[in-house]
């Protein structure tokens, strides 16, 4: 039994994880050692260390909470992107359905002073929406989901730039007005999570809830029949319609869903007042592809992305304490995009292994079947 549990699928998934980020931070550090010989071991420590580089114990929690507080809308994201990858499809639009969600969460909250819950609602609405206009396309047009969530991401993003440049907008600068001064009401509140971490007001509820989203989608792909006709659909559609299952509906659900979760991640972080909204921003949030590498990462498991979510900020967080006259903060996306390809590559790899195994199995029970015979 404790042979069986160390060789177990979920062991080998998180020994190649492990793997993953060994290779990762190995490549950031050989390319922090090309720029600068001389600090790559402290900037990569640095990096991998993030918070606990601050000089006292507040500002370590402080800066905890602010890691947290972007963990919970990347989480969102990766989960977004591992639900539908589940059912077989690949929800690249989840950044398009973050800015939607961003743009009427940001909207309603500045223009029509509306309170927390009814912008969390209308976030993951407006995600749903656009997460549906996929899964129509293709569903009823054959329209390849990658294609219709890359423009997606690009049309939303100067749509919300757009729709936010008008009285949601801080006249004396490029952002959105602060949410604080603007509607209290609309901040999500702490239920005292921000006196854990140094008084950070940014660390809300936010945080819990991401985890319990993730609870719920590995119970509803898991141990639900929607779930497993959903993954049915993805798995072969063709079997499914036979089946008596509505694929292209299960399509549509399906981005729908994922919409929802990428839109609620984005009222997650510009609710709780840590981040205002750009308008004059020309490129699409990254959540969307660090919400990739935390899917992968997680092994394309729920409660997997917890934890690589949190990995993939704090790293991220950590690019941007190095010495910036020496290196590039984007020296973490490096790591992370090295993460992605190295986690896939592992995946084919993997998936290759596996067919392997059934074809010796099937020809194991062939042979035996003849011998018998």
């Amino acid at each position: 039994m404790h042979k069986s549990f160390f060789n177990s699928e979920a062991m080998k998934s998180i020994y190649a994880s492990l793997i993953c980020i060994l290779i990762g931070l190995l490549a950031g550090y050989v390319v922090l050692t090309l720029i600068h010989a001389g600090g790559s071991a402290k900037a990569i420590w640095t990096i991998l260390i993030n918070f606990m580089s601050r000089a006292s114990v507040p500002a370590q929690l402080k800066a905890l909470g602010n890691t947290l507080s972007k963990t919970a809308p990347l989480l969102m994201c990766a989960l977004s992107i591992c639900f539908c990858y589940k059912v077989g499809l690949f929800n690249i639009g989840a950044a398009g359905q973050y800015e939607a969600g961003a743009g009427i969460a940001l909207y309603a909250a500045l223009v029509f002073q509306q309170p927390w819950y009814v912008c969390m609602v209308l976030a993951a609405l407006a995600g749903a929406l656009f997460g549906a206009l996929s899964g129509f396309l293709k569903a009823r047009r054959n329209v390849n989901e990658v294609i219709s969530g890359i423009m997606l991401n690009w049309i939303l993003l100067y749509v919300v730039n757009a729709i936010l440049s008008g009285a949601a907008k801080d006249p004396a600068s490029p952002y959105t007005k602060d949410l604080s001064l603007a509607n209290p009401s609309a901040l999500l509140p702490t239920l005292g999570l921000n006196q854990l971490f140094a008084n950070n007001r940014s660390v809300t509820i936010a945080v819990p809830l991401a985890i319990i989203f993730a609870v719920l989608v590995t119970v509803v792909l898991e141990k639900t029949k929607f779930g497993f006709e959903l993954k049915a659909t993805g798995y072969n559609k063709e079997a499914a319609r036979y089946a008596g299952m509505k694929e292209n509906q299960n399509i549509i659900i399906t981005l729908m869903i994922g919409g929802a979760l990428a839109g609620l991640g984005a009222a997650f972080l510009f609710l709780s007042g840590y981040q205002k909204w750009e308008v004059t921003s020309a490129s699409v949030p990254s959540m969307g592809f660090n919400g990739i590498a935390a899917t992968f990462l997680g092994a394309l498991n729920p409660i997997g992305t917890i934890f690589s979510s949190f990995f993939i900020q704090s790293i991220s967080d950590g690019g941007s304490m190095i010495d910036r006259m020496l290196y590039p903060s984007q020296v973490s996306d490096l790591i992370s995009a090295i993460i992605i390809y190295l986690c896939g590559f592992m995946m084919f790899v993997k998936e290759i292994m596996t067919r392997k195994k059934r074809q010796n199995i099937k020809k194991a029970e062939t042979k035996k079947g003849g011998a018998q015979a």
